[in-house]
């Protein structure tokens, strides 16, 4: 029988749905390429109501962004007003699209709620929660995890070899992340394998002392294993709770690995309307947690000035949000109340181009600072 073809890796070391002429399709049609997914709706829809303040889209930074070849949907919220909506020419409101990374901000939200209530100590050791988390987290604090200060044999390399599997200690790619994910197929004649598996087996390796964000994905889906023991409730409940906090209108679909955990680093798929009701959620919630992440604290994020990744969000102290691999990005002001929502899909080879996060991010920036 023929494997998946969507699901194999070409000689760039992609999976063929994301490679660069089919990536902007895919990244709308996620939900249904994932091998496996899980889908929450809301019961209750936070409604919207427009208000448009069209001035926003002639803002320098933000015209470019919207009339680049890129550009998929941008909503950005104050309250309850859509106060700027736009979308390419073959996208739709109602259209899905992968958030990637940003599902990484579910973390902050359920983790957050757990040391408020003082279920969840960010200075204990992750082993004290996750006894099987393995070398590289066992040790190390829930803190360094949350703010991605873990060094292991990992790399967050998306040309990263996938096939022969590395042996215990070599380097380990983002390739061999995604089989965890179920957005590839392991090579032929090798056993899948989920997330908490693949985390659990990474290794230690040297950490220095400049304080840089070690970003690695694998970080999110350990923080979710913890949630789920110190919560005593499965992981999927605390994305149901969440999407229905948040009043999302549409599914909200997520990928599920081969234990059926919900990939919570990478694997959400919302509209841009969502997404946008989603942010308002974390300006929302406040509280400590945030307020923590916006201190200045944390790791060094590199890619514009004066960046902190400190509990699972990046902040300048202004703002607060988390990029998507492709060209996604969510920015909340909690002192404005708002949110701006940001879909494009970069269809170079590796999904990568020098400056253009930096570019997404002055842009947001200058909009929200522009709400009346």
């Amino acid at each position: 029988m023929p494997r998946n073809p969507d699901l194999e890796v070409n000689a760039q070391r992609l999976a063929l749905w994301n490679t660069a002429g089919r990536r902007r399709q895919s990244f709308r049609d996620l939900h249904n390429i994932q091998r496996r997914g899980l889908g929450f709706r809301a019961a209750e829809v936070l409604a919207l109501r427009h208000a448009e303040n069209a001035m926003l889209a002639q803002r320098p930074g933000l015209a470019r962004l919207l009339a680049a070849p890129e550009f998929c949907a941008l909503v950005i919220v104050k309250d309850d007003r859509i106060v700027l909506e736009r979308h390419a020419a073959d996208f739709a409101a109602d259209r899905l699209h992968s958030m990637q990374s940003i599902t990484k901000t579910f973390v902050h939200l359920a983790l957050g709620r757990l040391v408020a209530a003082g279920a969840v100590d960010p200075a204990r050791a992750v082993g004290d929660y996750v006894p099987e988390a393995g070398e590289a987290y066992a040790g190390a604090r829930l803190q360094q995890v949350l703010d991605m200060d873990v060094a292991s044999n990992f790399a967050e390399d998306y040309a990263a070899p996938y096939a022969p599997a590395p042996a215990r200690g070599e380097p380990v790619g983002y390739a061999r992340q995604e089989i965890a994910m179920g957005w590839r197929l392991p090579p032929a004649g090798e056993a899948e394998f989920g997330v908490r598996s693949f985390a659990a087996g990474l290794t230690a390796a040297p950490r220095g002392d400049d304080r840089a964000t070690r970003y690695a994905s694998p970080n999110t889906d350990m923080l979710g294993w913890v949630i789920e023991r110190a919560s005593g409730r499965p992981l999927a409940a605390h994305v149901e709770e969440i999407v229905a906090e948040a009043g999302l209108e549409a599914v909200f679909h997520v990928s599920a690995d081969c234990d059926g955990v919900p990939v919570l680093s990478g694997g959400g798929v919302m509209t841009a309307r969502d997404l946008a009701r989603y942010g308002l959620l974390l300006a929302r919630r406040g509280g400590a947690f945030l307020a923590d992440a916006m201190s200045g604290a944390g790791t060094h994020y590199g890619g514009a000035p004066g960046l902190r990744y400190r509990n699972h969000l990046m902040s300048n102290g202004t703002w607060a949000g988390h990029p998507g691999y492709g060209g996604q990005f969510l920015m909340v002001d909690p002192q404005r109340r708002a949110a701006a929502a940001f879909f494009s899909v970069l269809e170079t080879a590796y999904g990568e181009r020098d400056g253009y996060f930096a570019e997404i991010i002055a842009a947001l920036a200058d909009a929200l600072n522009h709400l009346a």
